[in-house]
């Protein structure tokens, strides 16, 4: 099953030459979740070959633009496209104000439903389940109410060792039963052990988005142990000073957070415009945590 995370922006605040607003494309099993929509996020889909008509489902984390001002573009060019299945928004309530405004003043009325959860940015909750997936939020601590998102698979079935079912000329309507996990009496007094015609599924890996945040331990529980956590690194620690003043951490914070938390792995993103080059960033976080990546537009992570 795929599990994977592209970055279609990277940038803080305001974009520079090569680096966009923030905005991610999580797929989990050939279904697809945006994760924040920043300014110039569907050309950005467009630039990276994927079809935003497969989006189904949009997490905006809060409302600094720099992390929704693409949204009102993307679900306006998806009304033009001719699309009518509903989209799904998990964001603060403020977004269904903000959208009906705009599509109020330029006479848009969508042909597809737009279905709004709202989100509590005080305490952590699950917000999303099926089959492939469930979403949780994670609270930080920015300037104005911020949630992150962790994205855990779901578990999946056992697998069959076909080739010893039809040795021991197992009935096929007995499989889903044995994926299952059950142990079967059959009417001859035979007994079929699961885990003598089954092997255990991969463990369920997370992906955990830490957007906006002052480096605050009371979100540490909510991404401990995942797989992949990203992290915004918009300073270097020299400017720590700034970054506790915009609510932000730094390259070295972000670190230390994967480290204690005990995340597989890292990426740092929200970069701020000043630096041209992110390599600073990168050999920073590397100090701490050495399994760190940058969080580069068009580059696809496995999770």
């Amino acid at each position: 099953m795929k599990f994977e995370v592209t970055i279609l922006g990277s940038s803080s605040a305001t974009p520079v030459y090569n680096r966009n607003p923030t905005a991610q494309l999580l797929n989990c099993n050939e279904k697809f979740y945006l994760i924040d929509c920043g300014e110039g996020t569907q050309q950005q889909l467009i630039k990276f070959g994927i079809k935003a008509s497969k989006i189904d489902y949009i997490f905006i984390s809060h409302l600094h633009g720099d992390h929704y001002f693409g949204l009102i573009g993307l679900l306006s060019s998806m009304h033009l496209n001719g699309r009518i299945k509903p989209m799904y928004i998990f964001a603060p309530k403020a977004i269904q104000e903000i959208l009906e405004l705009q599509f109020k003043h330029s006479d848009t009325t969508l042909k597809y439903e737009l279905v709004y959860f709202v989100i509590d940015p005080t305490q952590p909750a699950v917000i999303f389940q099926n089959n492939d997936v469930t979403v949780e939020t994670i609270v930080l601590n920015h300037r104005i109410p911020c949630t992150g998102f962790k994205f855990t698979e779901k578990k999946r079935l056992r697998k069959l060792l076909v080739e010893k079912l039809e040795k021991d000329n197992v009935p096929l309507e007995l499989y889903p039963l044995l994926k299952r996990g059950v142990d079967l009496d059959l009417p001859n007094g035979q007994v079929l052990k699961n885990i003598d015609y089954t092997t255990d599924s991969a463990q369920p890996k997370s992906y955990a988005y830490c957007s906006d945040t002052l480096m605050d331990e009371r979100y540490f529980d909510s991404i401990k142990n995942c797989d992949t956590l990203y992290h915004e690194a918009t300073f270097l620690h020299e400017m720590l000073e700034r970054a506790n003043e915009t609510h932000h951490t730094t390259a070295l914070q972000a670190a230390e957070v994967a480290k204690i938390v005990n995340a597989k792995k890292l990426l740092i993103g929200h970069f701020s415009s000043r630096y041209k080059s992110l390599n600073e960033l990168l050999e920073e976080a590397k100090t701490v945590f050495q399994n760190t990546e940058l969080a580069i537009e068009g580059i696809t992570f496995q999770i």
